[in-house]
């Protein structure tokens, strides 16, 4: 029988692997997630991971069974990984693992003076070692999909508005193996304000479609997680649901439990990995198709200005009944004004879209720039001469600068000598 390994030593290890919440990295670990300039964390790691790798290992002292079980746990992973991605390749020399390997995850270890058991992790750089056994570019991927975690807890619904253990387990998760492109935002910035229940739970297409081009995002995904306390520090109950789409199709639902509250963080990993396993499962079924009526819709296009005619009658617009000015067949032409308005939330970019909309000869106001809290950009097709489209603004009480097909508007204050 193999010699067990002393209490001190089991005592040092156990109140390491606390400490650190049970996971170490070592060698050359991957870099913690970039964020883009959307606010959104990528997949920086681009690796292969593969889990539950057991050695036992004995040395002549502790750094050296150390030391050798990681080297045995780079073999061991390298065969599960060929046999996982159905390749034939066989043992590669020690030096070409050490230049594949991005990093070693320890589950869970135990050191003696001479003798080292754990179960380890091991990532493998996606395309050195995708290149060596040919498999780089066969594996089907999603379109990018923007992720939205709710956690149900005490009652209330929390997304990005505060920082959460359900939005961190999205945050540990590793996507290189999985088929998904997540795209998780980092919860910074207008991420409380745009992604929260409300946003998970409005079908109206036209925000979506802003919101996902603020992401550079094609779908939606939202995880939720319902998290029922048996009683303080006790056993904890998660009730799971992986939804799809603006419509929140339901892909899958399931229930997990853990003995206390020091064990949550597992749970909600085990939660993440069943979802992504879900996701996958119904992208290889093609049921995770992106909504069609996402795709981003262009502005309409002016009409070109057809040349006039001269006519040796003149036209007097001046004696029109009513001040209007009346074109004369083929005259008429669609032109494309760009409005630049503050819009200090949602609610007026709503009502500004409603007012430009109701203006004679608008025929479409689409916002094109969105800038929460800052100036938004639209875009208005009138079918009439801009300035007639700066006289109506005027008299709605609008404050209008600029010229030609480029204006800004704001609301006139009273002291502007205009009603507001």
């Amino acid at each position: 029988m193999p010699p067990r390994l002393s209490r001190p030593f089991q005592f040092l290890v156990a109140s390491a692997l606390v400490a650190s919440g049970g996971l170490l990295l070592a060698q050359d670990a991957a870099p913690p997630a970039p964020t883009s300039p959307s606010g959104a964390i990528g997949d920086g790691s681009g690796s292969y991971e593969v889990s539950g790798i057991r050695v036992d290992v004995s040395a002549g002292n502790a750094d050296a069974a150390r030391y050798a079980g990681w080297r045995l746990a780079q073999r061991k992973g390298w065969q599960m990984l060929a046999a996982r991605l159905g390749s034939g390749a066989g043992s590669v020399s020690d030096g070409t693992l050490d230049s594949m390997v991005s990093g070693i995850i320890i589950e869970n270890e135990q050191i003696g003076p001479n003798r080292y058991i754990a179960r380890l992790g091991v990532l493998f750089s996606r395309a050195r070692a995708g290149a060596l056994l040919g498999v780089a570019d066969q594996e089907q991927r999603s379109t990018a999909m923007l992720t939205i975690p709710i956690a149900y807890s005490g009652g209330a619904a929390i997304a990005f508005e505060q920082d959460n253990p359900w939005v961190q387990a999205w945050g540990r998760f590793r996507t290189g193996n999985s088929s998904i492109d997540y795209v998780r935002p980092s919860g910074t910035g207008n991420d409380s304000l745009l992604l929260n229940l409300g946003q998970t739970t409005r079908p109206g297409r036209a925000w979506w479609r802003i919101v996902l081009d603020q992401y550079g995002s094609n779908d939606i995904l939202v995880p939720i997680v319902r998290l029922s306390r048996q009683w303080p520090g006790g056993p904890i109950i998660g009730a799971f649901e992986a939804r799809h789409g603006p419509d929140n199709k339901i892909v899958t639902r399931f229930t997990l439990r853990v003995g206390n509250a020091d064990a949550l963080p597992l749970l909600l990993d085990e939660g993440v990995k069943r979802i992504d396993a879900a996701y996958q499962a119904d992208l290889r079924s093609g049921g995770l198709r992106p909504d069609s009526s996402l795709a981003y819709v262009p502005p309409v296009a002016p009409t070109p200005t057809p040349t006039p005619t001269p006519t040796d009658t003149p036209t007097d617009a001046a004696g029109t009944p009513g001040g209007a000015i009346t074109l004369a067949p083929g005259d008429t032409a669609t032109v494309a004004i760009t409005v630049q308005v503050d819009t200090p939330g949602a609610a007026a970019v709503t009502a500004t879209e409603a007012a430009l909309r109701g203006l004679t000869g608008v025929r479409s106001a689409v916002t094109t720039s969105l800038a929460l809290g800052g100036v938004s950009v639209m875009r208005v097709a009138y079918d009439a001469d801009p300035a007639m489209f700066r006289a109506q603004l005027e008299a709605k009480g609008w404050v209008v600068t600029g010229s030609g097909t480029t204006i800004r508007i704001r609301r006139a204050q009273a002291s502007d000598g205009n009603p507001g």
